[in-house]
């Protein structure tokens, strides 16, 4: 099995905490539309492509940048390759992250046609406020008419991205935005606190004193709010950030965390095949020139050790309600969890120590102590 995510590195414009590989058209190429970019752009991704294995594939992610902002005929050509070259299976999954404001009925419409079945929208905050901080552009009451209408267009799962821990967010305001969210038509809900990261508008305006980041008690109750509101509306947890009504669970994403096998197309996009890991040049323009020049864009990889797969197996698993098989831990990092098993914070199982909810809270540190 083989699944593939698809970077679109495309925005209208920079958020002001991202500093995901994205950039603007007029960035890239003087005057240049999305309908211009977008077409070699396609192309370049449908070369790259013939290099990739040809495993059936279970799962497709677009991701970016703002996918939803390319027309669906060119995402749709995509598809039908690796439905063509590879072969896709009965219930494989198609997701697209989507800008609420950047889609229409029509669009929604031509998507489901052109294959996609889940979509995921950035909705990250009810309140005007917290949006206005993030430096995001989209208008919240937009949020419930993309999910309506990805509903009627015939999306069979539906998902909305969270942030929380924005300076000056409150808990109230946190509260108001898990409510308007669990009030929406979804089945999936990811919550991410916020990361200050060095070299954004954010961290700038955090450096000069004109925002100040929430300390860790609050986001502590932030993270326990939205856990407990999401288990009373019937989504439980599945990995630290994300909750999902019973089978609508991202399997993409729960691929990565299994650490299957991935390819990812495009611009930075990241790989694992087998133990090795590879990804690609980061900037559009180069990734193209690569490309279409005959030449693999893939920048860098690295051969996965044993030790190296068995920490990151670690890692990943804690992440997960199953949590780490005791098989794979040694008889020292056993013993150090003793006590965080007795403080609450892990649970054992017949076969596998858990996180419980204030263990979540902590992961990082557990994570760091069963490794070190």
């Amino acid at each position: 099995m083989l699944s593939y995510y698809v970077h679109i590195p495309y925005c209208v414009r920079r958020c002001g905490y991202c500093d995901f590989n994205t950039y603007t058209p007029s960035e890239l190429q003087d005057g240049a539309t999305l309908e211009i970019v977008s077409g070699d752009y396609i192309d370049a991704v449908l070369k790259e492509l013939a290099a990739a294995p040809i495993d059936e594939v279970p799962t497709i992610f677009f991701g970016g940048g703002t996918p939803s902002l390319l027309p669906p005929k060119d995402l749709g050509r995509v598809i039908s390759a690796i439905k063509e070259r590879n072969g896709l299976t009965e219930d494989c999954e198609i997701t697209l992250e989507a800008n609420p404001d950047s889609v229409t009925q029509e669009k929604l419409d031509q998507l489901i046609a052109a294959g996609f079945n889940r979509i995921s929208f950035g909705m990250q905050s009810s309140n005007p406020e917290v949006l206005k901080v993030l430096d995001r552009t989209h208008n919240p009451e937009n949020v419930r008419k993309a999910v309506d209408m990805a509903r009627v267009a015939g999306f069979s799962s539906v998902s909305v991205d969270l942030i929380y821990g924005s300076p000056g967010e409150s808990l109230a305001d946190w509260a108001a935005t898990i409510k308007e969210a669990l009030s929406l038509n979804i089945d999936h809900i990811s919550a991410y606190a916020l990361i200050v990261e060095e070299g954004t508008k954010l961290a700038a305006q955090i450096k000069r004193g004109e925002y100040t980041m929430p300390d860790d008690d609050l986001m502590a109750d932030m993270y326990l709010l939205i856990d407990q509101q999401c288990l009373q509306k019937g989504l439980k947890w599945y990995e630290l950030s994300n909750w999902s009504k019973p089978g609508h669970q991202c399997r993409h994403n729960i691929a990565y965390w299994k650490s299957n096998n991935w390819w990812g197309l495009g611009p930075g996009a990241h790989s694992h095949i087998d133990s090795k890991r590879f990804w690609n040049v980061k900037h559009p323009n180069a990734y193209k020139e690569k490309v279409f020049a005959g030449d693999s864009p893939i920048k860098d990889s690295e051969l996965l050790t044993d030790d190296q797969r068995k920490s990151e197996y670690i890692m990943l698993a804690l992440r997960m309600p199953e949590g780490v098989k005791k098989a794979a831990l040694t008889v020292a990092q056993y013993e150090r969890t003793m006590e965080y098993i007795k403080s609450g914070h892990v649970i054992e199982k017949h076969d596998a120590l858990a996180l419980t909810p204030t263990g979540r809270l902590i992961a990082d540190r557990l994570t760091h102590e069963m490794l070190r």
